[in-house]
């Protein structure tokens, strides 16, 4: 007689994730201080966000400029940041060899694309994909509630229509709201994990697991480190997201930082 055994993997419990720390503001400065070392250590790595996200932020500008997609102007320019712990897997892969007192040249960017860590970052960057789409036709689905039964919103009455009128006023907040909603998703996805599988040979699911693990044990000062991350990406998207240039790799560095408080390695 066959026994048929189900071969599904169950998974593991919290208490065999790696164990996370408790961490205070403290922290948090420390983080941002260390990463700044390591940007000005390496300023030449500039080079990657440098070209990259002021050329995404004109062509928000190029394909949105156009009656029809004109409401998908802010929602593009602001969800790029949830792009942003893919695109910064090779600073953290910088920092992680700085730390160890490896070779640390900007040509080792690329590195997590070709080593181990490939396949869990492609499964993480799915993951945030999913969330930006999702953010997009939140974006859109909020403007067609607000504005949908009006005449199309034009180019030249952008600013106009939305702090003029009761819809604009509509759109801002429930879009605000939709925005932080997406935001939060981002970044308890996002925190650990990416820095998580350039560090250790771990999958997605386990990443992502220690993540939420991290920010159940550190409610508080993870959302400090959302806020903080808010007001330098806002800050660095003037003008035209020249800024990221160089808050992109200081983030970077210092969410590498984060990551080695929160978790123990």
């Amino acid at each position: 007689m066959t026994t048929t055994v189900d071969a599904t993997p169950i998974p593991a419990p919290d208490a065999v994730l790696p164990d996370v720390r408790r961490i205070t503001t403290a922290d948090l400065q420390w983080a941002l201080s260390e990463g700044w070392k390591d940007f000005r250590d390496k300023r030449g790595d500039l080079i990657f966000a440098g070209f990259l996200y002021p050329v995404i932020c004109i062509l928000a500008v190029v394909i949105t400029f156009n009656d029809p997609l004109l409401p998908l102007f802010f929602p593009l320019i602001a969800g790029v940041s949830i792009a942003g712990p893919a695109v910064a897997s090779g600073f953290y892969e910088l920092a992680r060899r700085r730390e160890d007192g490896e070779d640390s040249t900007w040509w080792h960017f690329l590195d997590p694309l070709r080593g181990r860590s490939r396949t869990p970052l492609i499964m993480l960057t799915f993951g945030l994909a999913v969330l930006f789409i999702g953010w997009l036709f939140a974006a859109y689905a909020i403007y067609d509630l607000t504005f949908g039964a009006t005449a199309p919103m034009r180019v030249g009455d952008l600013f106009g229509r939305l702090f003029s009128t009761p819809e604009g006023w509509a759109m801002i907040v429930a879009g605000n709201l939709a925005g932080f909603a997406f935001a939060v998703a981002a970044l308890v996805f996002s925190v650990v994990s990416f820095p998580m599988v350039v560090d250790k040979p771990v999958d997605a699911e386990t990443a992502v697991r220690t993540s939420l693990k991290a920010v159940r044990r550190n409610p508080w000062p993870v959302a400090g480190w959302g806020l903080r991350v808010a007001a330098l990406l806002a800050l660095g998207t003037i003008p035209l997201g020249i800024g990221l240039a160089v808050i992109l790799p200081w983030l970077g560095y210092s969410t590498w930082h984060l990551y080695t408080k929160l978790v123990v390695r």
